[in-house]
């Protein structure tokens, strides 16, 4: 891959992280505010996870199946929709306060399922891979490799934007007291429950 390839792939990434904050930034925000960084990095890890297997499935052609199979879209579709906004009632809905480093014994799994399934939920991701990665690969070199470097690119990328927006939550919480960390969970829950209603109505047809 020419370097001059690699960062045009960099810029290309760049430019998909500046935007406001999806689901999983504001899940690790509002996990940080209550937890703290150190133990929302499991929330961290948990979504790079699903991004690594959104990146497998991409590279061995489920983008594709995805993409032509209205019935399985549709099922990925709606278990995403579905958990997305069963996480932004939880956060509307919980107490607010910071947890600290005393919470359950069982909050590091627990912080790792959510990063992992909210990542997860996003079934427009693995075409998102499947559409990205080969515009930027060498079809007379070995393909492998190539999409080694892309993907670990973009997990790498990908976790520093999350660490900072973690970082950034830690900041937010130090400022905060009492009743402001239950609004702070609220706006998070709110604009959850309004990411699950985009992927909802996303690419919406009539039905024939």
């Amino acid at each position: 891959m020419p370097i001059e390839t690699y960062f045009l792939y960099l810029a290309a990434v760049a430019v998909f992280f500046a935007t406001p904050p999806d689901t999983s930034q504001l899940l690790i925000i509002s996990n940080a505010i209550r937890h703290g960084l150190r133990r929302s990095i499991w929330t961290i890890f948990g979504d790079l996870s699903a991004n690594a297997i959104q990146m497998t499935a991409a590279a061995f052609g489920l983008a594709a199946i995805i993409a032509t199979s209205a019935t399985a879209f549709a099922w990925i579709k709606w278990l995403g929709v579905a958990y997305l906004a069963w996480i932004g009632l939880q956060l509307i809905l919980s107490k607010g306060g910071a947890e600290g480093a005393t919470a359950a014994q069982n909050g590091a799994s627990r912080l790792y399922r959510q990063g992992f399934f909210t990542s997860l939920a996003n079934p427009f991701a693995v075409v998102f891979f499947g559409a990205l990665f080969p515009q930027f690969l060498n079809p007379a070199a070995p393909v492998l490799p190539q999409l080694a470097i892309l993907g670990g690119t973009y997990l790498v990328v990908d976790g520093a934007i999350l660490m900072l927006w973690g970082w950034l939550g830690t900041r937010a919480a130090g400022a905060l007291r009492g009743s402001r960390f239950a609004l702070v969970n609220k706006l998070c829950g709110t604009l959850m429950l309004a990411g699950a209603a985009m992927l909802a109505f996303k690419d919406m047809r009539p039905a024939r």
